[in-house]
């Protein structure tokens, strides 16, 4: 795999130690254990499985959080769908935690600050991804003991939490289709199960019992696929909670931009920059090569261009200017 048998590393990888202890005396002993992975010089390993061989496989990060989570490798479809509902999270519009982390950065502070702030504002009123996937166990623990049927359980679920934050359904999108979008995608990637088909029989019967419109949030469609991917309440609440980290960093970004609160002068992403560049056609696989441009140079007069017109990207590195000035130079 990769270059992992390449005769030039310091070590035969393929015939490492495993364990947590080394067997050189003249060292230190290094070990780091818990109950999901362990570490030492050479590998990482996370439910016995070896992380570097699961990259240079090409396994990626959804595939690692089903590893770490449920011990288990999973299919194409459920990566795909988790991706989906990661990315998202990212994106949610001024929530409380995008409120928080926008208040907490307007007193000047740092960027970790301000997204750790923002995880705080998770709770019943919001995300409640822990409090929805336990009543929506209690209500089917019911079903799985013959005491109701599926739809008798839902509606008694309704009844019984309708001004309840946690419930799933709202008010919140009768007109915004992300929620019902990630059920289809749910449905058609073939990874929907009972808490999507429960959570649908619950919204029907919410319908039927509210005075006021009310359709699923993104609370019970995000709820209802992460458990059916086989997350606990628990683990959803703390995958969604990282990930809705990242969302508040945009946040900070543009707290600190837009409205003009920097810290000891600092310079994030300019202004007249921050919407981004101008939205491009993506061109068919067939057109590819008319859109196509080589990275490597065959002159040193291409490769000056090529140089030159990296430096105008922002936020690529080849904009960086290093100037280092003359340690000799007289203060």
């Amino acid at each position: 795999m990769g270059n992992l048998n390449d005769s030039r590393l310091r070590y035969d990888y393929m015939n490492r130690e495993h364990g947590t202890i080394e067997p050189d005396d003249k060292r230190e002993r290094f070990q780091w254990v818990s109950e999901v992975a362990y570490k030492n010089v050479h590998r990482i390993v996370s439910r016995g499985y070896d992380t570097t061989e699961l990259v240079e496989a090409g396994y990626g990060l959804t595939d690692m959080i089903f590893i770490d989570f449920q011990s288990r490798i999973p299919l194409e479809e459920e990566s795909k769908m988790l991706n989906y509902v990661m990315i998202m999270m990212l994106e949610d519009g001024l929530s409380p935690t995008a409120a928080l982390s926008r208040i907490v950065t307007s007193s000047k502070t740092l960027l970790t600050q301000a997204a750790g702030g923002s995880v705080l504002a998770f709770g019943h009123a919001y995300a409640a991804y822990d409090a929805f996937g336990k009543m929506m166990n209690t209500y089917l623990e019911k079903v799985d003991k013959n005491e109701l049927s599926s739809a008798e359980a839902a509606e008694q679920m309704v009844k019984e939490n309708l001004n309840s934050e946690a419930l799933g359904i709202s008010e919140l999108m009768i007109k915004d289709p992300a929620a019902k979008r990630m059920v289809a995608r749910a449905e058609k990637l073939g990874v929907a199960g009972k808490y999507i088909s429960f959570i649908k029989e619950a919204v029907a019967a919410a319908q039927r019992l509210s005075r006021e419109p009310m359709d699923i949030d993104m609370l019970g469609a995000t709820g209802a696929t992460m458990l059916d991917l086989g997350f606990s309440p628990e683990s959803t609440w703390g995958v969604l909670a990282v990930t809705r980290a990242y969302g508040a960093g945009a946040h900070y970004c543009e707290e600190v931009e837009r409205e003009g609160y920097t810290r000891l002068g600092q310079n994030l992403t300019p202004k007249e920059n921050y919407d981004g560049p101008e939205k491009k056609p993506v061109p068919t696989l067939n057109e590819r090569a008319k859109f196509a441009k080589p990275g490597q140079a065959k002159t040193p007069q291409e490769w000056r261009e090529i140089v030159d017109e990296r430096k105008k990207l922002k936020g690529s590195g080849w904009s960086i200017v290093e100037a280092i000035d003359d340690p000799k130079r007289k203060i």
